[in-house]
Protein backbone atom coordinates (compact mmCIF):
# COMPACT_ATOMS: atom_id res chain seq x y z
CA UNK A 1 0.00 0.00 0.00
CA UNK A 2 2.86 2.36 0.82
CA UNK A 3 4.43 1.78 -2.60
CA UNK A 4 1.11 2.36 -4.39
CA UNK A 5 0.52 5.54 -2.42
CA UNK A 6 4.00 6.79 -3.31
CA UNK A 7 3.43 6.09 -6.99
CA UNK A 8 0.08 7.89 -6.87
CA UNK A 9 1.71 10.85 -5.14
CA UNK A 10 4.37 11.10 -7.85
CA UNK A 11 1.69 10.94 -10.57
CA UNK A 12 -0.32 13.66 -8.87
CA UNK A 13 2.75 15.88 -8.69
CA UNK A 14 3.43 15.29 -12.40
CA UNK A 15 -0.15 16.23 -13.31
CA UNK A 16 -0.08 19.27 -11.05
CA UNK A 17 3.21 20.40 -12.56
CA UNK A 18 1.69 20.73 -16.01
CA UNK A 19 0.15 24.08 -16.89
CA UNK A 20 -3.60 23.68 -17.31
CA UNK A 21 -5.32 25.45 -20.19
CA UNK A 22 -8.83 24.43 -19.19
CA UNK A 23 -11.32 27.04 -20.35
CA UNK A 24 -8.79 28.87 -22.54
CA UNK A 25 -10.31 29.74 -25.91
CA UNK A 26 -8.72 30.53 -29.26
CA UNK A 27 -10.52 33.37 -31.04
CA UNK A 28 -10.23 34.13 -34.74
CA UNK A 29 -10.57 37.86 -35.39
CA UNK A 30 -11.07 39.53 -38.77
CA UNK A 31 -9.16 42.78 -39.33
CA UNK A 32 -10.82 44.65 -42.16
CA UNK A 33 -9.46 48.16 -41.64
CA UNK A 34 -6.09 49.67 -40.83
CA UNK A 35 -7.50 50.98 -37.54
CA UNK A 36 -8.56 47.48 -36.58
CA UNK A 37 -5.14 46.05 -37.46
CA UNK A 38 -3.43 48.77 -35.42
CA UNK A 39 -5.78 48.15 -32.49
CA UNK A 40 -4.91 44.45 -32.40
CA UNK A 41 -1.21 45.24 -32.57
CA UNK A 42 -1.50 47.66 -29.64
CA UNK A 43 -3.53 45.10 -27.70
CA UNK A 44 -0.85 42.49 -28.31
CA UNK A 45 1.81 44.90 -27.07
CA UNK A 46 -0.09 46.03 -23.97
CA UNK A 47 -1.72 42.87 -22.60
CA UNK A 48 0.71 40.03 -21.82
CA UNK A 49 -2.19 37.77 -20.83
CA UNK A 50 -3.33 37.58 -24.44
CA UNK A 51 -1.27 35.13 -26.47
CA UNK A 52 -1.47 36.21 -30.10
CA UNK A 53 -0.73 33.00 -31.95
CA UNK A 54 -1.05 34.73 -35.29
CA UNK A 55 -1.07 38.42 -36.04
CA UNK A 56 -0.27 39.68 -39.50
CA UNK A 57 -0.07 43.19 -40.84
CA UNK A 58 -2.13 42.54 -43.95
CA UNK A 59 -5.83 43.35 -43.92
CA UNK A 60 -8.13 40.34 -44.01
CA UNK A 61 -5.33 38.21 -42.55
CA UNK A 62 -7.27 36.89 -39.57
CA UNK A 63 -5.64 37.08 -36.15
CA UNK A 64 -5.76 34.10 -33.81
CA UNK A 65 -5.55 34.72 -30.06
CA UNK A 66 -5.38 32.39 -27.06
CA UNK A 67 -7.39 34.03 -24.27
CA UNK A 68 -7.54 32.85 -20.63
CA UNK A 69 -10.96 32.60 -18.97
CA UNK A 70 -10.49 35.73 -16.83
CA UNK A 71 -9.78 37.86 -19.90
CA UNK A 72 -12.52 36.61 -22.20
CA UNK A 73 -15.30 39.00 -21.20
CA UNK A 74 -13.18 42.14 -21.57
CA UNK A 75 -11.54 40.83 -24.75
CA UNK A 76 -14.89 40.21 -26.42
CA UNK A 77 -16.15 43.62 -25.23
CA UNK A 78 -13.10 45.29 -26.83
CA UNK A 79 -13.74 43.49 -30.10
CA UNK A 80 -17.42 44.43 -30.20
CA UNK A 81 -16.69 48.04 -29.25
CA UNK A 82 -14.32 48.32 -32.22
CA UNK A 83 -16.58 46.63 -34.74
CA UNK A 84 -14.65 43.39 -35.18
CA UNK A 85 -16.17 40.23 -36.54
CA UNK A 86 -14.85 37.17 -34.73
CA UNK A 87 -15.56 33.58 -33.81
CA UNK A 88 -14.32 30.99 -31.32
CA UNK A 89 -11.92 28.76 -33.22
CA UNK A 90 -11.15 26.39 -30.32
CA UNK A 91 -13.58 26.38 -27.41
CA UNK A 92 -11.27 24.66 -24.92
CA UNK A 93 -7.60 24.36 -25.86
CA UNK A 94 -7.00 21.86 -23.04
CA UNK A 95 -9.02 19.30 -24.98
CA UNK A 96 -6.55 19.45 -27.89
CA UNK A 97 -3.65 18.87 -25.49
CA UNK A 98 -5.45 15.92 -23.91
CA UNK A 99 -6.10 14.49 -27.39
CA UNK A 100 -2.37 14.53 -28.14
CA UNK A 101 -1.40 13.02 -24.78
CA UNK A 102 -3.98 10.25 -25.17
CA UNK A 103 -2.72 9.30 -28.64
CA UNK A 104 -0.86 6.01 -28.85
CA UNK A 105 2.55 6.52 -30.53
CA UNK A 106 2.78 4.72 -33.83
CA UNK A 107 5.12 1.76 -33.67
CA UNK A 108 7.32 1.13 -36.65
CA UNK A 109 10.80 -0.08 -37.47
CA UNK A 110 11.09 2.60 -40.14
CA UNK A 111 12.63 5.90 -39.02
CA UNK A 112 10.76 7.74 -41.76
CA UNK A 113 7.43 6.34 -40.61
CA UNK A 114 8.18 7.42 -37.03
CA UNK A 115 9.06 10.93 -38.22
CA UNK A 116 5.81 11.16 -40.19
CA UNK A 117 3.60 10.06 -37.31
CA UNK A 118 5.23 11.18 -34.06
CA UNK A 119 6.72 14.24 -32.42
CA UNK A 120 10.21 13.19 -31.36
CA UNK A 121 11.54 14.18 -27.95
CA UNK A 122 14.94 15.86 -27.94
CA UNK A 123 16.85 12.74 -26.86
CA UNK A 124 15.21 10.81 -29.71
CA UNK A 125 16.23 13.54 -32.17
CA UNK A 126 19.87 13.32 -31.13
CA UNK A 127 19.77 9.52 -31.18
CA UNK A 128 18.48 9.58 -34.75
CA UNK A 129 21.28 11.92 -35.81
CA UNK A 130 23.89 9.68 -34.19
CA UNK A 131 22.44 6.60 -35.88
CA UNK A 132 22.60 8.27 -39.28
CA UNK A 133 26.20 9.35 -38.71
CA UNK A 134 27.19 5.80 -37.80
CA UNK A 135 25.32 4.20 -40.67
CA UNK A 136 26.25 6.66 -43.43
CA UNK A 137 29.78 7.68 -42.43
CA UNK A 138 31.82 9.38 -43.84
CA UNK A 139 29.18 11.24 -45.89
CA UNK A 140 27.26 12.13 -42.74
CA UNK A 141 28.67 13.40 -39.46
CA UNK A 142 27.33 14.85 -36.22
CA UNK A 143 28.90 17.64 -34.17
CA UNK A 144 27.99 19.05 -30.80
CA UNK A 145 28.11 22.80 -31.39
CA UNK A 146 27.10 23.80 -27.88
CA UNK A 147 25.16 22.96 -24.76
CA UNK A 148 21.84 24.39 -23.65
CA UNK A 149 21.45 26.15 -20.31
CA UNK A 150 20.15 22.93 -18.73
CA UNK A 151 22.97 20.88 -20.23
CA UNK A 152 21.40 19.33 -23.32
CA UNK A 153 23.59 18.74 -26.38
CA UNK A 154 23.03 21.01 -29.35
CA UNK A 155 23.88 18.77 -32.28
CA UNK A 156 24.16 19.55 -35.95
CA UNK A 157 24.21 16.96 -38.69
CA UNK A 158 26.44 17.65 -41.68
CA UNK A 159 25.58 15.98 -44.97
CA UNK A 160 28.06 15.74 -47.84
CA UNK A 161 30.88 17.65 -46.15
CA UNK A 162 33.45 19.18 -48.47
CA UNK A 163 35.30 22.42 -47.80
CA UNK A 164 34.94 23.39 -51.45
CA UNK A 165 31.15 23.20 -51.31
CA UNK A 166 28.74 26.05 -50.62
CA UNK A 167 26.73 25.43 -47.44
CA UNK A 168 23.03 25.49 -46.67
CA UNK A 169 22.39 25.93 -42.94
CA UNK A 170 18.95 25.05 -41.62
CA UNK A 171 17.72 25.34 -38.05
CA UNK A 172 14.39 24.73 -36.31
CA UNK A 173 12.74 24.96 -32.94
CA UNK A 174 14.13 28.23 -31.62
CA UNK A 175 10.61 28.77 -30.26
CA UNK A 176 9.82 25.83 -28.03
CA UNK A 177 6.13 25.34 -28.78
CA UNK A 178 6.53 25.16 -32.55
CA UNK A 179 6.76 21.36 -32.69
CA UNK A 180 6.14 21.05 -36.40
CA UNK A 181 9.43 22.87 -37.10
CA UNK A 182 11.75 20.18 -35.64
CA UNK A 183 9.50 17.55 -37.21
CA UNK A 184 10.05 19.17 -40.60
CA UNK A 185 13.81 19.45 -40.03
CA UNK A 186 13.93 15.72 -39.27
CA UNK A 187 12.05 14.96 -42.48
CA UNK A 188 14.50 17.11 -44.46
CA UNK A 189 17.38 15.17 -42.88
CA UNK A 190 15.68 11.88 -43.69
CA UNK A 191 15.22 12.86 -47.33
CA UNK A 192 18.79 14.07 -47.76
CA UNK A 193 20.40 11.08 -46.06
CA UNK A 194 18.14 8.06 -46.49
CA UNK A 195 16.78 9.13 -49.87
CA UNK A 196 19.96 10.66 -51.25
CA UNK A 197 19.59 9.21 -54.73
CA UNK A 198 16.14 10.75 -55.16
CA UNK A 199 17.45 14.12 -54.00
CA UNK A 200 20.84 14.18 -55.69
CA UNK A 201 19.96 17.51 -57.32
CA UNK A 202 20.20 19.25 -53.93
CA UNK A 203 23.20 17.22 -52.77
CA UNK A 204 25.65 17.52 -55.65
CA UNK A 205 28.42 19.95 -54.76
CA UNK A 206 26.58 21.35 -51.73
CA UNK A 207 26.89 20.71 -47.99
CA UNK A 208 23.90 20.78 -45.64
CA UNK A 209 24.32 21.61 -41.96
CA UNK A 210 21.13 21.16 -39.95
CA UNK A 211 20.35 21.94 -36.30
CA UNK A 212 16.91 20.35 -35.75
CA UNK A 213 16.25 21.69 -32.23
CA UNK A 214 17.78 25.05 -31.32
CA UNK A 215 15.99 25.33 -27.97
CA UNK A 216 15.91 21.85 -26.39
CA UNK A 217 15.25 23.07 -22.83
CA UNK A 218 12.13 24.92 -23.90
CA UNK A 219 11.12 22.09 -26.22
CA UNK A 220 11.26 19.54 -23.42
CA UNK A 221 9.42 21.95 -21.13
CA UNK A 222 6.55 22.08 -23.62
CA UNK A 223 6.30 18.31 -23.50
CA UNK A 224 6.40 18.02 -19.74
CA UNK A 225 5.00 21.22 -18.21
CA UNK A 226 3.57 23.92 -20.48
CA UNK A 227 2.57 23.07 -24.04
CA UNK A 228 2.67 26.69 -25.19
CA UNK A 229 5.96 27.79 -23.63
CA UNK A 230 7.95 29.80 -26.20
CA UNK A 231 11.29 30.88 -24.76
CA UNK A 232 14.51 29.31 -23.50
CA UNK A 233 14.72 28.30 -19.82
CA UNK A 234 17.65 30.29 -18.48
CA UNK A 235 16.57 32.44 -15.49
CA UNK A 236 15.99 36.09 -16.30
CA UNK A 237 15.23 38.43 -13.42
CA UNK A 238 12.19 37.03 -11.62
CA UNK A 239 11.10 34.93 -14.61
CA UNK A 240 12.64 32.39 -16.94
CA UNK A 241 13.59 32.38 -20.56
CA UNK A 242 14.50 34.61 -23.47
CA UNK A 243 13.02 34.76 -26.94
CA UNK A 244 15.93 33.40 -28.94
CA UNK A 245 14.69 35.14 -32.07
CA UNK A 246 15.05 38.54 -30.39
CA UNK A 247 18.51 37.78 -28.98
CA UNK A 248 20.81 38.24 -32.01
CA UNK A 249 23.20 41.16 -32.06
CA UNK A 250 21.95 43.21 -34.98
CA UNK A 251 19.73 46.17 -34.08
CA UNK A 252 19.12 44.19 -30.88
CA UNK A 253 16.24 45.41 -28.75
CA UNK A 254 15.25 48.33 -30.96
CA UNK A 255 11.68 47.38 -31.84
CA UNK A 256 9.22 44.53 -31.31
CA UNK A 257 11.31 43.02 -28.52
CA UNK A 258 10.34 43.34 -24.89
CA UNK A 259 12.55 44.53 -22.03
CA UNK A 260 10.31 42.65 -19.58
CA UNK A 261 11.81 39.32 -18.55
CA UNK A 262 8.35 37.79 -18.18
CA UNK A 263 7.23 38.65 -21.72
CA UNK A 264 7.18 36.05 -24.47
CA UNK A 265 9.25 38.37 -26.68
CA UNK A 266 11.88 39.18 -24.02
CA UNK A 267 15.09 40.14 -25.83
CA UNK A 268 17.49 38.93 -23.10
CA UNK A 269 19.63 41.06 -20.83
CA UNK A 270 22.35 41.31 -23.51
CA UNK A 271 22.69 40.23 -27.14
CA UNK A 272 23.61 36.55 -27.36
CA UNK A 273 22.87 36.06 -23.67
CA UNK A 274 21.65 32.52 -24.41
CA UNK A 275 23.99 29.57 -25.04
CA UNK A 276 21.60 28.37 -27.73
CA UNK A 277 21.89 31.55 -29.82
CA UNK A 278 25.63 31.63 -29.19
CA UNK A 279 25.88 28.17 -30.78
CA UNK A 280 24.21 29.39 -34.00
CA UNK A 281 26.39 32.50 -34.00
CA UNK A 282 29.62 30.55 -33.63
CA UNK A 283 28.66 28.00 -36.27
CA UNK A 284 27.70 30.59 -38.88
CA UNK A 285 30.84 32.60 -38.20
CA UNK A 286 32.89 29.45 -38.83
CA UNK A 287 30.98 29.00 -42.10
CA UNK A 288 31.42 32.62 -43.17
CA UNK A 289 31.94 33.01 -46.93
CA UNK A 290 30.80 29.40 -47.41
CA UNK A 291 27.22 29.52 -46.17
CA UNK A 292 24.99 30.77 -48.99
CA UNK A 293 21.53 29.99 -47.61
CA UNK A 294 20.28 30.34 -44.03
CA UNK A 295 16.80 28.91 -43.47
CA UNK A 296 15.08 29.00 -40.09
CA UNK A 297 11.91 26.94 -39.63
CA UNK A 298 9.12 28.34 -37.45
CA UNK A 299 5.36 28.00 -37.17
CA UNK A 300 2.76 28.96 -37.91
CA UNK A 301 1.23 31.06 -40.65
CA UNK A 302 2.28 30.08 -44.18
CA UNK A 303 4.89 32.81 -44.64
CA UNK A 304 8.27 33.02 -46.30
CA UNK A 305 9.89 36.02 -44.65
CA UNK A 306 13.19 37.77 -45.14
CA UNK A 307 15.07 40.80 -43.74
CA UNK A 308 14.68 43.30 -42.46
CA UNK A 309 12.82 42.69 -39.23
CA UNK A 310 13.91 45.97 -37.62
CA UNK A 311 12.75 48.37 -40.36
CA UNK A 312 10.36 48.52 -43.30
CA UNK A 313 13.30 49.29 -45.57
CA UNK A 314 14.68 46.40 -47.61
CA UNK A 315 18.27 45.18 -47.94
CA UNK A 316 20.01 46.09 -51.18
CA UNK A 317 19.92 42.45 -52.27
CA UNK A 318 16.26 41.89 -51.38
CA UNK A 319 15.31 40.90 -54.93
CA UNK A 320 17.71 37.93 -54.86
CA UNK A 321 16.20 36.74 -51.57
CA UNK A 322 12.67 37.34 -52.81
CA UNK A 323 13.33 35.24 -55.90
CA UNK A 324 14.38 32.30 -53.72
CA UNK A 325 11.38 32.65 -51.42
CA UNK A 326 9.01 32.95 -54.36
CA UNK A 327 10.46 29.76 -55.83
CA UNK A 328 9.50 27.94 -52.63
CA UNK A 329 6.02 29.46 -52.54
CA UNK A 330 5.39 28.68 -56.21
CA UNK A 331 6.51 25.05 -55.83
CA UNK A 332 4.19 24.47 -52.88
CA UNK A 333 1.23 26.14 -54.57
CA UNK A 334 1.73 24.08 -57.71
CA UNK A 335 2.06 20.82 -55.78
CA UNK A 336 -0.67 21.17 -53.16
CA UNK A 337 -2.51 24.45 -53.72
CA UNK A 338 -1.34 25.85 -50.37
CA UNK A 339 -0.53 29.55 -50.58
CA UNK A 340 2.42 31.19 -48.84
CA UNK A 341 2.77 34.94 -48.38
CA UNK A 342 6.23 36.20 -49.33
CA UNK A 343 7.85 39.42 -48.14
CA UNK A 344 10.03 41.13 -45.57
CA UNK A 345 9.20 40.46 -41.93
CA UNK A 346 8.33 44.07 -41.12
CA UNK A 347 6.19 44.68 -44.18
CA UNK A 348 4.23 41.43 -44.00
CA UNK A 349 3.97 41.07 -40.23
CA UNK A 350 5.33 43.59 -37.74
CA UNK A 351 8.77 44.89 -36.89
CA UNK A 352 10.83 42.68 -34.57
CA UNK A 353 14.53 43.30 -34.16
CA UNK A 354 17.23 40.87 -33.03
CA UNK A 355 16.13 38.07 -35.35
CA UNK A 356 18.43 35.33 -36.58
CA UNK A 357 17.78 35.98 -40.27
CA UNK A 358 18.69 39.68 -40.01
CA UNK A 359 21.93 38.80 -38.21
CA UNK A 360 22.77 36.00 -40.67
CA UNK A 361 22.48 38.39 -43.63
CA UNK A 362 24.08 41.47 -42.09
CA UNK A 363 26.82 40.03 -39.88
CA UNK A 364 27.48 36.42 -40.88
CA UNK A 365 27.43 37.43 -44.55
CA UNK A 366 24.91 34.80 -45.69
CA UNK A 367 23.45 36.19 -48.93
CA UNK A 368 20.08 34.40 -48.70
CA UNK A 369 18.39 34.42 -45.29
CA UNK A 370 14.76 33.30 -44.93
CA UNK A 371 12.34 32.39 -42.15
CA UNK A 372 9.74 29.81 -43.14
CA UNK A 373 6.55 29.94 -41.06
CA UNK A 374 5.07 26.49 -41.51
CA UNK A 375 1.34 25.63 -41.54
CA UNK A 376 -0.47 25.20 -38.24
CA UNK A 377 -2.27 21.99 -39.13
CA UNK A 378 -6.03 22.47 -39.19
CA UNK A 379 -7.21 24.17 -36.01
CA UNK A 380 -4.11 23.04 -34.12
CA UNK A 381 -2.15 26.26 -34.35
CA UNK A 382 1.00 25.51 -32.39
CA UNK A 383 -0.51 22.13 -31.54
CA UNK A 384 -1.17 20.46 -34.90
CA UNK A 385 -2.55 16.95 -34.45
CA UNK A 386 -0.19 14.04 -35.02
CA UNK A 387 -2.30 12.98 -37.99
CA UNK A 388 -1.34 16.19 -39.83
CA UNK A 389 2.44 15.77 -39.51
CA UNK A 390 2.90 13.75 -42.69
CA UNK A 391 1.10 16.14 -45.03
CA UNK A 392 2.77 19.17 -43.46
CA UNK A 393 6.38 17.99 -43.60
CA UNK A 394 6.07 16.56 -47.10
CA UNK A 395 4.56 19.79 -48.40
CA UNK A 396 7.21 21.87 -46.65
CA UNK A 397 10.01 19.77 -48.12
CA UNK A 398 8.73 20.62 -51.60
CA UNK A 399 9.23 24.32 -50.87
CA UNK A 400 12.56 23.86 -49.10
CA UNK A 401 13.96 21.83 -51.97
CA UNK A 402 12.77 24.38 -54.53
CA UNK A 403 14.45 27.20 -52.60
CA UNK A 404 17.68 25.20 -52.33
CA UNK A 405 17.70 24.58 -56.07
CA UNK A 406 17.14 28.29 -56.72
CA UNK A 407 20.06 29.20 -54.47
CA UNK A 408 22.29 26.68 -56.24
CA UNK A 409 21.53 28.31 -59.61
CA UNK A 410 23.55 31.31 -58.42
CA UNK A 411 25.99 29.84 -55.92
Amino acid sequence: MIIKAAVLFVLLIAVAARQSYQGYKVYEVEQKTRNQADFLYQLEQSNANLDFWHLGKQLYDNAQVLVPPQEQRSFVADLMRNGFQFNVLINDIESTINEYEAAVPRKSTSAEDKILHNYFRHADVNQYLDELAEKYSPNVSVEQIGTSYEGRSLKTITINANEANPVIFLDAGIHAREWIAPATALYVINQLVEHANENSDVLSNVTWVILPVVNPDGYEYTHEHDRFWRKTRKPASNCKGTDGNRNFDFHWGEVGASTSACADTYRGDTPFSEPETQAIRDTLIKLKNRCKFYLSLHSYGNYLLYPWGWTSELPDTWKNIDDVAQAGADAIKEATGTRYTVGSSTNVLYAASGGSDDWALAVAGVPIAIVMELPGGGFGGFNPPVRTIEDSVKESWIGIKAMALKVLEVY
